[in-house]
């Protein structure tokens, strides 16, 4: 759920080998042959299962290197955490802003690699970066993931959540763990405007929690031909319990921080709000589990705080994902706790994989070949998924050039 320290620019926190078909717009195939394929040794600082184990585990040797944090910053999960959030590189990169305005008015922004257009193929992979809560393009794991994966051929953009990274709010309403309709049109969006192209998503923290339940809710119907999920809170009523522990304090404060300062850039749309709303208490909100209460579970229609958790955690669509699924975890994670993961709904869904690595912290992984600064060790995971996603791929996009479309009425800015 967490994603920078307030007043930060720096993000907080056996086998048998088969030909995988999902077109776009169609729901997986999987075709199993009899040739075998040798399976990479699995190292045994990792926590893997799920029921894709064997359809994924032979392409991704990057798992069979053991997982060796680096020395004294990961002996502590939030040391390691919050060196992250202030330490770690911020890659530079020229972003071009698309501003989208969704069916109720709302405005979320799409935050494009300059010169793409001109430099890369219609046809290209495409992939939608979903940053934590409070997060955006602006934020340094965000921007390595688009790093690694532009200079891997790939088209990237992030997608800003309503008030997140600058984006402008037009209505009284914010985004929420619970609010699928701007993933929705996102979605829609992209694969309107590049319909050649296979599109595919990855979400940290809080956007992954939004991505799985995107996943679980569309099911065979979901466009995207892979997804990766990063320290998904999965359960956020777990979640929401162990926030409230020690020094977990600290993230609580630092994001309830950031949450009024977005709110207070904004209050005069919720100046006449009524009924349940209690705005000062969300203006001056001391913790997330305040402004929820305040704003957040009204908005959308929710009895109590803890109704608006129990119903938006996306533990409960990982058995009605279709899609190639990712899931990275930390056992140590102290705001995505490791009890509140789905494993057996994991090991039983035949499109999930999950790995679980001993230390990480959230959003941390300070590991490999980049540690300390670099990009985090989850980065080339992610990028050798998807890229055998998308090598694998039996229904490649035509490489024409149609007349581009656009989804959704959107405004320059």
């Amino acid at each position: 759920m967490a994603n920078s320290l307030a007043g930060s620019s720096r993000p907080l926190f056996c086998c048998f080998p088969y030909n995988y078909t999902k077109s776009q717009h169609s729901s997986s195939a999987i075709h199993v042959t009899s040739s075998a394929v040798p399976m990479p040794s699995q190292h045994p600082s990792f926590e893997i299962l799920g029921g894709a184990s064997h359809r994924f585990l032979p392409f991704l040797p990057y798992l069979a290197r053991p997982y060796s944090p680096f020395p004294f910053i990961a002996w502590n999960r939030h040391f390691e955490t919050i060196f992250a959030s202030f330490f770690r590189s911020l890659p530079d990169v020229t972003l071009r802003r698309e501003c989208l305005r969704t069916q109720d008015g709302g405005t979320v922004t799409l935050d494009w690699v300059s010169g793409d257009d001109k430099r890369l193929p219609l046809h290209s992979p495409l992939l939608i970066l979903l940053p934590g809560l409070t997060g955006g393009s602006g934020d340094s794991y965000v921007r390595h993931m688009l790093v690694r994966a532009r200079k891997n051929g790939w088209r990237v953009v992030v997608f800003n959540s309503r008030g997140c990274g600058d984006s402008p709010v037009t209505t009284p309403q914010f985004y929420s763990a619970s609010f699928l309709g701007d993933m929705r049109e996102v979605v829609s969006h992209v694969t309107a405007r590049y319909p050649n192209a296979n599109v595919y998503a990855v979400g940290w923290s809080l956007g992954a929690n939004i991505l799985v339940r995107y996943l679980g809710q569309e099911s065979d119907n979901s466009p995207l031909s892979g997804a990766v999920s990063l320290c998904n809170p999965f359960n956020l009523v777990v979640a929401d319990e162990d926030f409230r522990k020690g020094f977990n304090n600290v993230y609580d404060k630092a994001l309830s921080k950031a949450l009024c300062k977005i709110f207070k850039k904004h209050a005069s749309l919720f100046e006449d709000m009524g009924g349940e709303y209690n705005i000062p208490l969300a203006a001056n909100a001391k913790s997330v589990r305040d402004f929820d209460d305040g704003l957040t579970r009204v908005s959308f229609g929710f009895k109590s705080v803890d109704d608006y958790y129990s119903n938006s955690s996306s533990s409960d669509s990982i058995k009605h994902v279709q899609t190639p699924l990712l899931c990275i975890q930390a056992a140590n994670d102290p705001i995505a706790p490791n009890r509140g993961i789905p494993r057996e709904d994991i090991k039983e869904n035949p499109n999930c994989l999950l790995v679980v690595t001993p230390k990480g912290g959230h959003l941390g992984w300070i590991a490999g070949d980049e540690a300390p600064l670099g990009a985090p060790w989850t980065d080339p995971l992610v990028m050798e998924f998807i890229q055998h996603l998308e090598n694998t791929a039996k229904s490649p996009k035509s490489s024409s050039d149609p007349e581009q479309k656009e989804a959704l009425h959107h405004v320059e800015s």
